[in-house]
């Protein structure tokens, strides 16, 4: 015998329930093959079902959407807090700066060596190190170092902070989305099966070769097991009752 499988993916769940909700509008009610108060709470739950899904769905969008552009950001961030150190060094090696000029930024006195900077943490950080000794230094009297300026990599700086904090909004988001979601699908699952079951019980006394489409036309989905397909050798019939 063909068995049956519930839903396992959100257009099918949906699906499922918009043709059970259907025949709860067409068939009179005492016709139909599921109870009335299963109709009353498809009407609740299955708009709730599909806005949350669509909510999901355009947040991870929009968080893929900005990541390129964020990588970006990051990169040019990386870049000119990595040239402005690099710059400062090349003026301790020219004598143009004492070699207790590191100091100011949280760097070693002894090593020219650019701290990492690979993760956004470190990018935080070194960032925030950068910028606020670099304007200590200055207003204790030291030259500015240019090419890039603190004021250029300052810019560069806080728009990456902009972008990371929004980064972290839309992820949560969609985290939020995942979770209250994961909640909706288990609920999801348990109405289609109790609604699948009243249909199939109500159908339990027809002829078996009646049985089973009447409850396909309810939105119910039967897999032919291989065995099944060899005997009757009609894959072509088994292959329509499969969920598309």
């Amino acid at each position: 015998m063909p068995y049956r499988r519930l839903p396992n993916t959100d257009a099918a769940r949906i699906r499922a329930m918009r043709i059970a909700l259907e025949k709860g509008r067409e068939v009179p009610p005492n016709q139909m093959a599921f109870s009335p108060k299963m109709i009353v709470k498809l009407q609740r739950f299955l708009p709730q079902f599909e806005n949350m899904i669509m909510l999901q769905r355009q947040s991870y969008a929009s968080q893929n959407n900005k990541s390129k552009e964020y990588a970006e950001i990051i990169r040019k961030a990386r870049l000119y807090l990595t040239h402005f150190i690099r710059v400062m060094n090349m003026a301790i090696f020219r004598g143009d700066l004492p070699a207790e000029t590191r100091a100011f930024y949280g760097l070693a006195t002894n090593e020219s060596t650019v701290p990492s900077l690979n993760t956004e943490n470190e990018l935080i950080s070194w960032g925030k190190r950068i910028i606020e000794g670099e304007e200590f230094r200055i207003r204790k009297g030291g030259s500015p170092i240019t090419n890039p300026t603190i004021a250029v990599v300052k810019v560069r700086y806080q728009n990456f902070l902009e972008s990371w904090n929004f980064q972290k909004t839309l992820a949560k988001r969609t985290l939020d989305y995942s979770e209250k979601n994961y909640e909706l699908r288990k609920e999801a699952d348990e109405l289609i099966q109790q609604i699948w079951n009243e249909i199939e019980n109500t159908h339990s006394t027809l002829p078996e070769d009646k049985r089973m489409p009447a409850s396909e036309n309810y939105g119910i989905v039967y897999f032919y097991r291989k065995s099944e397909l060899n005997k009757t050798g009609s894959p072509a019939e088994a292959q329509s009752t499969i969920w598309p």
